[in-house]
């Protein structure tokens, strides 16, 4: 059992390793005609953006599937997919845009940072020159503004 939280708490962590290149490479690369949606006024309960958190549905649901087929280490690495996924949904959909009915705000230090760090990556427009790729992981504020202002000049 403590090998099995083991494997599911490295998988936790190391989702916002795998997240933070996905959104970078991926989302705001060739990914983007997806993710695009994400950064343009919300206009419903869906965008098309939500594919990714889809997909790393079917990743942790396939992963599950194979540790209980006889792989059993594969559980638990799906199980930390699953939880970054649920984790993403309540922190980045819900605290952060608000996208639910009720609009909860940040009170905590570190959910203040995370939401004003999110808010820098949407400060411009586009794919290019953004800051701040991670989803629960917020470099300091007052470097992020940093880089911001140099790529704004750049």
């Amino acid at each position: 059992m403590i090998l099995n939280l083991a494997v599911f708490l490295c998988t936790l962590t190391a989702m916002e390793g795998i997240g933070y290149l996905a959104h970078r490479y991926i989302m705001h690369g060739w990914g983007w005609f997806l993710h695009r949606s994400h950064h343009e006024p919300h206009l419903g309960a869906l965008e098309t953006n939500d594919v990714y958190l889809l997909a790393l549905a079917l990743i942790a649901l396939a992963l599950v599937a194979l540790g209980r087929a006889g792989h059993a280490p594969l559980q638990w690495v799906g199980a930390g997919v699953a939880a970054f996924g649920v984790i993403y949904v309540i922190v980045h959909d819900g605290i952060v845009h608000r996208h639910w009915p009720f609009r909860p705000r940040p009170r905590n230090r570190y959910l203040k940072r995370l939401y004003r760090a999110h808010m820098l990556h949407h400060a411009l427009k586009g794919r290019d020159n953004n800051v701040s790729f991670g989803f629960l992981y917020a470099p300091p504020l007052r470097r992020l503004k940093q880089q911001l202002r140099a790529r704004q000049r750049g």
